[in-house]
């Protein structure tokens, strides 16, 4: 994909998302939730965790915070022995405590659908407001997570060397029919196949639409 023109790379994004949403016919926010709090909780949760762990950890902390209120009077002992599995407990109940009291003075208790924002709650930066739009209020963002900048990186559909750079490409280059469940798509393609050390390239749905130079060759047919 060497010289490739800016329409050649647009058709190929449109390619490989056609393709994706073949794979991933079912693909979803894989944190367990039932409202906008309940997500912006499970997300700030998920750093340096596992989406499992999160959603192990959460029944017991959905179940006794219902509300912003909640937890911002939440008992900060009680709250840490419930987080402790999903480790960095400490900052994460501080985290939670805090979010709960501004949400309360400042938002009426609800959480905004807005990314600028979102972006000022206490534990919540872009990535984090990204998945809480996309997820809980249906909006076409792209959250981008490790596993998106490796795939968009790899791919070259959206090369950049910030999580920033790499959304603002994806942004253009995703069509706008895909864009709602493009996030989805791309972190299961990263998590699974697109893996970190070594890409699972010679079963990759999208391996003949990827431009990245070390891939490795699918196995010869056997007679």
């Amino acid at each position: 994909m060497q010289g490739e023109t800016p329409l050649a790379l647009t058709r190929r994004a449109r390619r490989i998302h056609r393709v994706l949403a073949e794979r991933y016919p079912d693909a979803r926010c894989e944190l367990d939730f039932t409202t906008p709090l309940e997500l912006l909780v499970a997300t700030i949760l998920s750093a340096q965790s596992t989406d499992k762990k999160v959603n192990e950890v959460t029944p017991a902390v959905f179940q006794r915070y219902r509300s912003a209120a909640d937890y911002a009077a939440a008992d900060r002992d009680r709250l840490e022995t419930l987080l402790k599995p999903t480790g960095f407990f400490r900052a994460k109940s501080d985290a939670l405590i805090k979010l709960g009291a501004r949400l309360v003075d400042d938002f009426g208790g609800e959480v905004p659908n807005r990314l600028e924002k979102l972006v000022t709650l206490p534990g919540v930066g872009r990535k984090t407001a990204n998945v809480v739009l996309n997820s809980a209020f249906g909006e076409p963002t792209i959250a981008v997570d490790t596993h998106i900048f490796r795939v968009g990186n790899r791919t070259n559909i959206a090369p950049g060397k910030t999580p920033l750079e790499v959304e603002e490409k994806l942004l253009k280059r995703v069509p706008d029919e895909f864009k709602q469940h493009a996030h989805h798509w791309l972190i299961l393609h990263g998590r699974y196949t697109c893996v970190a050390r070594l890409p699972k390239c010679p079963e990759c749905a999208i391996r003949d639409l990827c431009a990245y130079p070390h891939k490795t060759k699918p196995p010869k047919a056997t007679r």
